[in-house]
């Protein structure tokens, strides 16, 4: 035994743990474990809890199975490319281990620490971090897997509790760069006058865009949950903003509401028609990324279903962008962005999917820093060279680069995150300040929050995005501003019944 073992369990005493596992004939356990563990090489078990996590789940479960993957690549390398070779630790004699309980094959790397241990533990503890419930069901099966390990005669006892505080360690290091978001949601003051109660959707006009990602029959499920409603699917010849303005004018004249299932730049749209026409907004999150509803606490149809149906609402900011005269105006719930801001998070968005949102933030900066250019901007009067500017309705967390969630939605602030690019290798120092998680204490980056801002550039074919919607500047200045509390939003007032929060 290494010295490393005996820092976990004195080694006469990690002997004769593993000895008396070896004598222990426990009943309807001698197939099961052996299988279980060969079940969990290379991760393949987690894979699929994962998978399962994000089919059967809601939100939270889908970021609980990202973070626990993350987790678990980190425990992996850990474990199997620093800490096996350091140690050397040789296998257990496994002669006191009946054949029937052995391994087809014997593992060939060093015993200390346990890999599979350290990736069930870092698996179940990353899962915990987002989805507590979650972590419940898959931690039997991770301790299951970490005693198996023993059980089969690969690992000392000392291997296995050195692998699950590797893994619980590598879960904790994931909120370093990925903050963990609060159970919740954003709060948000109640309407002076009462939104309407809309028995079984009697009144609410509602639109659903099918190219905003939606899958499945969502026109069935939302008549299934609110018979009444007059529901409207956008066509592909069917203007947006046309058809959301015919809905809301229709739910003016009944009492009602507008209703809109689609993703952030669809609600956008709709924000916009329900202010224009004095209407409640109900948000069904239905989109590829629903960023606000995720806010609001929403999660499932169920849920904004209960809403409307009781009266349930908030009043929200909207964030507003203009040009210098006012002649022009767009509004954004979630954010306003320039410079390479827009293009970065439509790459983060699109491999986060694949390989979670940390590591494609990374790969995205590194991506769209190899390409771009910082752009001069004249903020409030200074002269500004930056490589990006983002603008949030309201203040966001964590700090730094990557805005998650708002704890309010009715603060009357915008957040401004400013990416310096004047300084002395303000590219290299971006860079290494995102991957270390220090961006926050970074010089490149300069944040403050305000109800004003103008922006001036002289500069051509500059980008900026609100929404998730991406178009050229046509104005040389810009004013970016609050209208507070403009748009009532149904969202429940309490739990709902039958919904699962995994």
């Amino acid at each position: 035994m290494t010295a490393f073992g005996s820092t976990f369990i004195p080694r006469n005493l990690d002997r004769a743990l593993f000895a008396r596992m070896a004598a222990a004939r426990p009943r309807g356990v001698q197939s099961v474990l052996p299988r279980l563990s060969r079940a969990a090489d290379h991760g393949v078990l987690w894979a699929g809890a994962a998978a399962a996590l994000g089919v059967f789940g809601g939100r939270s479960a889908r970021r609980a199975a990202l973070r626990g993957l993350g987790s678990l690549a980190i425990a992996s390398t850990v474990s199997n490319l620093v800490a096996k070779p350091t140690t050397r630790r040789t296998r257990p004699v496994i002669d006191q281990v009946p054949v029937a309980r052995r391994l087809s094959r014997t593992p060939h790397t060093t015993s200390f620490p346990s890999g599979h241990s350290a990736s069930a533990a870092a698996f179940t503890f990353g899962v915990a971090l987002e989805s507590p419930r979650a972590a419940l069901l898959i931690a039997p099966l991770a301790g299951a897997v970490a005693l198996s390990r023993i059980y089969v005669g690969v690992h000392y006892p000392s291997d296995v509790l050195a692998g699950v505080a590797i893994g619980a360690a590598a879960a904790a290091l994931t909120s370093h760069w990925w903050p963990t978001r609060p159970e919740a949601p954003a709060t948000a003051v109640q309407p002076r006058l009462p939104a309407p109660e809309l028995a079984d959707g009697a009144g609410l006009s509602l639109v659903v865009n099918p190219g905003s990602g939606l899958t499945g029959q969502v026109d069935d499920s939302l008549r299934d949950l609110l018979p009444q409603a007059d529901i409207r699917t956008l066509k592909p010849e069917d203007d947006l903003v046309g058809l959301l303005d015919e809905a809301a004018e229709h739910a003016a004249r009944a009492g009602g509401a507008l209703g809109v299932c689609g993703g952030d730049g669809t609600v956008n749209a709709a924000a916009g028609a329900a202010v224009r026409h004095g209407v409640p907004l109900a948000v069904f999150p239905g989109g590829t990324f629903n960023h606000f509803a995720a806010d609001l606490g929403i999660e499932t149809m169920e849920q904004v279903a209960q809403a409307v149906r009781a009266g349930d609402a908030v009043r929200v900011d909207l964030g507003r962008v203009a040009s210098a005269d006012g002649a022009r105006e767009k509004i954004f719930l979630n954010t306003f962005s320039l410079g390479v801001y827009p293009e970065l998070v439509h790459l983060r968005e699109r491999l986060g999917k694949w390989i979670g949102k940390w590591p494609a933030l990374a790969v995205s900066l590194a991506a769209v820093l190899a390409t771009s250019r910082p752009t001069t901007v004249t903020i409030n009067g200074v002269e500004r060279r930056l490589w990006l500017l983002f603008a949030g309705n309201g203040v966001y967390h964590p700090a730094g680069f990557t805005p998650s969630y708002r704890p309010s939605l009715d603060d009357g602030l915008l957040d401004i995150r400013t990416v310096d690019g004047s300084l002395p290798l303000a590219r290299t120092r971006l860079l290494l300040a995102v991957l270390t998680g220090t961006l926050h204490n970074s010089r490149v980056l300069v944040t403050g929050q305000v109800s004003r801002l103008r922006l001036e550039t002289a500069e051509r074919q500059v980008l900026f995005a609100y929404d998730g919607e991406v178009t050229e500047l046509t104005s040389g200045s810009l004013v970016l501003g609050k209208r507070r509390q403009a748009v009532t939003v149904y969202r429940p007032a309490g739990p709902v019944d039958g919904v699962s929060s995994l």
